[in-house]
This record gives C-alpha cells, structure tokens and sequence, in this order.
C-alpha cells in the first residue's frame, strides 16, 4: 500500500478511537510504520489541537482545519466533529480535493447531506462513512448468506440498538442533545448504525412510520448547575419500516434503555430460514435452516451458532480464533476505505449511502410529527 497521510479533524471520545484504530491497523496487515500516517490534527482551541498531536504523535496541530487542508502532505481528511460542522469541513475539504473520511451521521438532514454530496461528486474525491458495525465478521458472513438467497424470501425483519447512556437525569446537555448541533438524538446517534445494518443485509428502504419521544426533557446546562436547559432531541425512537421491495419490519432505538450497554442485535426471518446477530456476542452469527431434519427422529433443526471469529481476509494478528471488537471494526472499515484508495476502487459505504440513512432519518422526524407513513420519496 502506497503511503497514507491523514488530517484529523475533531478530537474528542471518537476521534481518539480513530486514531487508535490507524495505529492498530499496522498490525493487523503487518504495514510498514509510515504506510499509515495521521500527520495533523484541528480542533477548535490550540490548547487542545497541541495534546492531541502530542497523543497521535503528529508534529502539525491547529485550532483552525482550513490550515490542515493546505497541508501539503495531508491527502485524506478524517472528520470527527459535532454533526453541524460537517457540511462547512466536509465540503471545504472537498474543494481542496482532499478524500473524505468521517463519522455518522452524515449531516444535520437532507439539505446538508446533499450538498456534501454534491460537493464531494463536483470535486471528483473519494468518501466513506464510519458505519463500522458492518465490518464485524458475522455481519460480513451474514450478508454473504443474503447475496446466495440462504433465507429465500425476506418475511419480516428487526433491529434494536438500546443504550442506557441518558437514564440519569442530572447527566448534563451536551451537543448531542442540542439539535442544533446534533440535528437529532436516538435515532441520528444509535440508529444511524442499525439502519444501516439493515439496508447492507437488505437493500434500501422505502417508507417508514415512526413515533420519537424525549423522555427527559430539562438536563442541568452544566456538571451540578442548578439551571435546567431544553432537551429538544428524541431519547427513543420505534420505526416500522418497509424496504424498497416492500418488506415490513421494526426498528427499536433508545439511549433510556435501562440496564443496556451496547445492545445493537439485528434479525431476519424468511421462508428458508433465518439470522440473528448481536454486538454483545460478536463471534457468532445465530444461523436457522428450515431444511434441517427436525426433532425427535435424531434432527439438529435450531438456531446454530456459526464461528465467524475474527476472520479478516489478510490479516496477520491476532490470531483468527480471537473475538474482534469495536476498535477491530473501526479499523478494518479504515483499511477498506485506504486499500480502495490505493487500488483505484470506489469504497463503501460512501456518503450516497449515508444520504439513505439521513433520508430514513428525515422521514422518521416527519412521521412522528405527522402522525403517517411517509415515503422517502417525499424527502
């Protein structure tokens, strides 16, 4: 691989794990050191652009990103900002013909995603979007299993991905919990990944019907202030949806799920069998075959775990029989992203597929507030 320099832009909890995931990926394909390299960060204050440099070990930090795109090295821009920066970064970066690389969602709604599109396309670069959770072995598996028709025809699907970050009421606002900056909650933050999930397995949806609440809607405006700010996102989202082929299914989304960690599981029934696979067991993809010999005459007819382990095509270590985890994730979603660079391919999941997703989102705010099924053709 020829080598890669990356400008990072946004530095915070994701932007840390990024910039982990660069690191490890050396590793993982046995790269030379400089194959892979971050060679400037931007965040919004000095002070903080200077610790992240010294963290990544990079000698150029700025609190202005427009410094980083006349870089002369930087080929890559790594955007890991709050969602309202992504339209003005992405699309400058765009017209300073740097490839795009950045965190979900990808805007704050249609008007945005689509000029970054638009930008991106004007500018002839390359984008991906970090929908990493289809990296995992066993979703790669399971879309395999969909391509050869395993399920024969799709009767329904559900996705749920419930997090209880957000129970405590005293938790304070942040961005995320602003729409202004974060253009939505639950739904834009947790169920960008589960859609996704879906359209990857399934195709593209069609419609939705979707009802979004904020379940605590004053937070103190700061850590232990007696002044309550407005909540003015979702804390839960409950989609039906339908897919472009008209498949019906449920999509559950929460940040209140009380007792949740991380609890992203997807499934799909069809006439031939079924699949099941949870990120809180991630070696495993749950596999059911209608042709089994059912029980008692000696049949094995049942969900089946089937070992996906952490089979990455190429990869040196660790070991294939080691579980991955979200940091493995990010980093094989990068590789993808870096090898398609560097072999004249198109990468995916590219912004295209992110605009699906915010459409998706979109429909499902205009549901909630229309009390209807909404087409995406309507946004």
């Amino acid at each position: 691989m020829k080598p890669m320099k990356i400008g990072m832009v946004g530095y915070g909890g994701i932007g840390r794990v990024h910039a982990m995931a660069y690191r490890s990926l050396l590793f993982h394909y046995g790269l030379p050191a400089d194959a892979v390299q971050i060679v400037g960060v931007a965040t919004t204050r000095r002070e903080s652009a200077q610790k992240a440099a010294a963290e990544i070990g990079c000698g150029f930090y700025t609190d202005d990103f427009r410094e980083l795109l006349a870089h002369p090295e930087v080929a890559i821009i790594d955007c890991c900002t709050p969602n309202a920066s992504h339209q003005t970064i992405l699309t400058a970066a765009a017209e300073a013909g740097k490839h795009l690389y950045c965190e979900k969602p990808l805007a704050m709604g249609m008007a945005d995603g689509r000029s970054i599109v638009a930008a991106a396309e004007r500018a002839g670069v390359q984008t991906q979007l970090t929908f990493n959770f289809r990296f995992f072995p066993a979703v790669q598996r399971a879309r395999q299993l969909m391509q050869d028709g395993f399920l024969g025809r799709v009767f329904s699907f559900r996705g749920r991905y419930y997090r209880s970050s957000y129970i405590d009421p005293a938790k304070p606002l942040s961005w995320r919990l602003r729409k202004a900056e974060a253009g939505g909650g639950a739904l834009a933050d947790l169920g960008s990944h589960v859609l996704d999930l879906l359209v990857f397995l399934l195709g593209e949806f069609g419609s939705v019907q979707a009802t979004l609440d904020t379940l605590i809607r004053q937070r103190p405006v700061a850590q232990g202030s007696q002044e309550m700010g407005a909540v003015d996102v979702d804390d839960i989202a409950l989609l039906h949806l339908r897919t472009a082929d008209n498949t019906l299914g449920l999509v559950e989304i929460s940040r209140m799920g009380t007792g949740a960690t991380n609890d992203l599981v997807i499934e799909i029934f069809g006439e031939r069998g079924a699949l099941r696979f949870s990120a809180a067991d991630p070696s495993w993809l749950e596999v059911y075959d209608v042709s089994d010999p059912a029980s008692p005459l000696g049949g094995m007819r049942g969900f089946r775990r089937v070992e996906t382990v952490q089979r990455y095509d190429g990869a040196k270590v660790p070991d294939w029989t080691m579980a991955p985890d979200f940091v493995r994730t990010h980093a094989e979603c990068q590789y993808q992203f870096l090898k398609a660079l560097n072999d004249g391919r198109t990468p995916t999941p590219t912004f295209r597929d992110g605009l699906h997703i915010q459409a998706v989102i979109d429909a499902a705010v205009r549901s909630s507030e229309a009390g209807r099924w909404v087409s995406l053709d309507e946004i």
